[in-house]
């Protein structure tokens, strides 16, 4: 911005001051036009039209590039925006796909994509720190017992689930989702099971050995018996706190002190956040399991043995005497959390996306699902200043994964999908 010419007469520019403004781009979409040279020899017609081999797209006739891929697993996985909803996201730029346009290109993206995720399921199996958690999800129970993948050792499970469902008359089951974070590798790995068994995580974790973080499933607990000492389990101290929380109304004496106790064990935590793995342990033995100790010793007196064992307060001091030593791991790590609450916040995901987009329509669709949330979530990891999610508190976040299909920005490289694979038509 300038004065007019007839008021500058007789002024000196001395210089400009700035000011910046936000402006708003939409998305834009266009069309890349690739020319292939085609070549015939003038003395051998029979020779044919000669052109050089063309690369491989995710559909038929590569009319998709992999940025509409990532923008529609995106949408739909971080966004948490059903397929009909994202019709009305594209019309806006000129585009009016059809659901099964979307569907086939997301479908055909997770086909490339998943030796992506198998890489991120045996990265984390190689941790010795891990979260993991469950959720429910609704799954659509198909009229005839559909033809699953035969080298996916669920399927066999997953089809006597169904056909067990159909049988019954039923049109829909509760299926799980699992979210499985690394504690020390910033990596977030989903997995769909049919139901809430213990062969979902016995196969996710059959050649983990490590501490494994989570609630006190009874799942979890055969999992560890049954790893001979491979699988060390750790418990979470929010789910016991919420024990007492959810009764304070009811015993408000014996809640507060017990809450108090849990309360200095979290203050704790968040004074030891900035410090060094080594010297967060240090901390811990110091003060955390003074605490502890008192707490064992308020559990184990005459006021809390009398209590009668079906009562609120008697089943939330039993938790805590039937999984104290799961519950106490954390004081001999200082890379553990003392709570499962960062996976909590992976299922929040799960549960924010079931709001939108209701169901899982087949199997095959949950675990395609569950391959593309791994890599949106981890994606995501990678950068989560600037996507708006918590920073991770104890763990290494900030740790590189250059080479995994995710660029300096957080999102996926164009390059993740990868050709060489012979993929579906669309």
């Amino acid at each position: 911005m300038d004065l007019p010419e007839e008021q500058r007469e007789g002024l000196t520019l001395i210089g400009f001051d700035e000011s910046e403004s936000l402006e708003l781009k939409r998305m834009e979409l266009r069309v890349r036009v690739t020319k292939v040279a085609k070549y015939v020899e003038e003395n051998n017609p029979q020779a044919g039209v000669l052109s050089p081999e063309r690369p491989t797209g995710l559909v038929e006739g590569n009319r998709y590039g992999p940025c509409v891929a990532a923008e529609i697993i995106a949408a739909k996985y971080f966004y948490h925006l059903p397929l009909y909803r994202q019709q009305d996201l594209f019309a806006s730029c000129g585009w009016t796909p059809s659901r099964s346009t979307l569907l086939n290109i997301m479908t055909a993206a997770e086909f490339a994509l998943q030796p992506l995720a198998l890489y991120y399921h045996n990265l984390i199996r190689g941790v010795s720190l891990l979260g993991c958690d469950d959720t429910t999800v609704n799954l659509i129970v198909p009229r005839q017992l559909p033809e699953l993948d035969p080298m996916n050792p669920r399927s066999d499970s997953a089809r006597a689930q169904l056909a067990a469902a159909i049988e019954a008359g039923k049109k829909n089951i509760t299926a799980r989702m699992w979210a499985y974070r690394g504690i020390e590798l910033p990596i977030n790995v989903y997995d769909f099971t049919v139901n809430r068994s213990r062969e979902g995580p016995d196969l996710m974790l059959s050649n983990f050995q490590g501490t494994l973080l989570g609630d006190c499933w009874s799942g979890f607990q055969k999992i560890h018996l049954r790893s001979d000492a491979r699988i060390e389990r750790a418990a979470c101290w929010a789910h016991a706190r919420r024990k007492f929380w959810e009764i304070r109304h009811n015993f408000p004496l014996e809640t507060s002190r017990v809450l108090g106790l849990i309360g200095q064990l979290f203050e704790i935590e968040s004074r030891c956040q900035s410090l060094e793995p080594a010297e967060r342990c240090r901390r811990r033995q110091q003060e955390s399991s003074r605490v502890l100790e008192s707490l064992r010793s308020y559990i184990d007196s005459d006021a809390c043995a009398s209590l009668l064992p079906k009562s609120g307060l008697g089943q939330a001091i039993g938790y805590l005497r039937n999984h104290w030593e799961a519950l106490s791991v954390f004081l001999g790590n200082g890379l553990l959390p003392i709570d499962n609450n960062e996976v909590e916040q992976l299922m929040r995901q799960v549960a924010l996306g079931r709001k939108n987009w209701l169901f899982i329509g087949s199997v095959e669709a949950g675990w395609r699902a569950a391959n593309l949330m791994t890599i949106v979530s981890t994606a995501a990891r990678k950068r989560p200043g600037r996507l708006g999610l918590p920073e991770g508190r104890v763990g290494a976040d900030s740790v590189g994964i250059d080479g995994l299909g995710i660029d300096a920005s957080g999102r996926l490289e164009a390059g993740a999908f990868g050709g060489g694979a012979e993929l579906p038509s669309g």
